[in-house]
């Protein structure tokens, strides 16, 4: 066979596996490791798995990734999240669809330090839920919300997502984080903007919850103060140029660690469980990169890449027509592999597509992500879905996706909106130094 067929094939070997359940790390190792071997020879690929491997688990870039989770955990088991929620309970619950709204907003402010889209959901499932639960919320719009909600954990940085992009594409972490503020933001304002819609058409979705008092909303503002000034402390260093991205993580681990042992709401058993989660998140994240890495020299060795980006520079369409084919592409794949696995297996592709029409990397990172958001929501492997199922054991997964995708157009528009407006991510890492 060609290296393109070669390529080709080791795609669909690549899918039939996945779909048997096969860790898609191994997998993509696997293959990766087969193809070059075939196409090189044997002993240059063993070479190559073993070289792979160790240069992924030995990076020190990397190590970014299990201090920005375990910053994540400690929040979470530190009861950040409960306070962020009860905080935005407070200020919006009596508003018509308050404890969705109030939801979106605890989300968005745990994603600013987490970077996880399934933990920010299935911390907020536990929070939010039984809240809403209490107050006769519509099963759909309740866990649809949070499953929606929780994709803001990859967009607000600091984000896996992000940290990964940066690495393969050699662009800057620091500037890629910032420029997924602004369409959090966004994103997180048009969330609440659908459910008002929602439940002002359809006002039997949800009651109010009774109105705080001036003294109870200020009282509750503890884990606002706690967020804010952890995110002031990672992203205001990163901008300033104080940290690199692994010195922010380092440091945003150890705020988090000592505003939990100051408030005395870390005991010894949820610290041993934020560092069993840690573990178990970071090895899985570096499984997949490493099989990613070893898949990735097999498709350079295929051409594959450069003949998919010679032939779509040579198409007689607009730039603007090619990057939105891309992007459909990402939403198709999107609903078939997970969010990680999809993005370490494309970039190698579509990244030289985009460079070639002119656009900008750090841009493209952005709608990388967005796309990420969405295959966390739309099925059948909506992961975010399966997350929130988990928790609401008693709420069929259709309803949770019905739910969920009613906050797609969100995420659409929010698209659209970066595709006209590109400043939208790119004015903040513009200010960088």
């Amino acid at each position: 066979m060609t290296p393109v067929m070669t390529g080709a094939t080791g795609f669909l070997v690549l899918i039939v596996l996945m779909f048997m359940r096969i860790p898609v790390g191994f997998v993509m190792a696997i293959v990766g490791f087969l193809g070059f071997g075939y196409l090189v020879s044997w002993p240059a690929s063993l070479n190559l798995l073993a070289r792979d491997f160790f240069s992924v688990l030995s990076s020190y870039n990397l190590t970014v990734i299990p201090l920005f989770i375990f910053m994540g955990q400690l929040a979470h088991y530190s009861g950040i999240s409960g306070r962020l929620f009860n905080a935005a309970h407070k200020w919006m619950g009596h508003l018509p669809g308050g404890l969705a709204i109030a939801t979106i907003g605890a989300c968005a402010g745990f994603a600013a330090i987490c970077g996880s889209t399934s933990a920010t959901a299935a911390t907020m499932a536990t929070v939010a839920l039984p809240q809403m639960k209490k107050y006769n919320y519509d099963p759909a719009l309740a866990t649809g919300v949070v499953a929606a909600g929780g994709s803001l954990g990859i967009l607000i940085p600091p984000s896996t997502i992000f940290i990964i992009y940066g690495i393969m594409t050699e662009q800057s972490v620091g500037k890629l984080f910032m420029a997924g503020v602004l369409p959090g933001i966004i994103l997180a304002a048009l969330f609440i903007a659908v459910i008002l819609v929602w439940t002002r058409l359809r006002p039997g979705l949800c009651a109010p919850a009774p109105r705080a008092s001036l003294r109870e909303k200020i009282a509750s503002l503890s884990g606002v103060v706690e967020t804010f000034m952890l995110f002031i402390l990672v992203m205001g260093g990163l901008f300033l140029g104080f940290f690199t991205p692994t010195e922010a993580a380092g440091v945003g681990a150890l705020g988090t660690l000592a505003i939990a042992l100051m408030g005395l709401n870390l005991t010894w058993n949820s610290f041993l469980k934020a560092l069993n989660e840690t573990t178990r998140i970071s090895c899985m994240i570096m499984a997949i990169v490493a099989g990613a890495t070893v898949f990735g020299h097999f498709l350079a060795v295929t051409t594959i890449p450069t003949e998919i980006g010679v032939w779509v520079s040579q198409l007689p369409l607009p730039p603007a027509v090619i990057i939105g084919m891309i992007i459909l592409v990402y939403l198709f794949l999107g609903c078939l592999m997970d969010s990680l696995a999809m993005i370490m297996l494309t970039i190698p592709i579509f990244y030289p597509v985009v460079t070639t029409l002119g656009y900008d990397p750090i841009w493209f990172g952005v709608i990388i992500v967005l796309v990420a958001e969405i295959g966390v929501i739309t099925p059948p492997v909506g992961i975010n879905v399966y997350v929130v199922g988990g928790v609401a054991r008693d709420v069929p997964l259709h309803i949770i996706f019905k739910g969920a995708l009613h906050l797609l157009s969100a995420m659409v528009i929010l698209a659209v909106l970066l595709i006209i407006f590109p400043e939208i991510a790119l004015y903040l890492p513009s200010l960088m130094k």
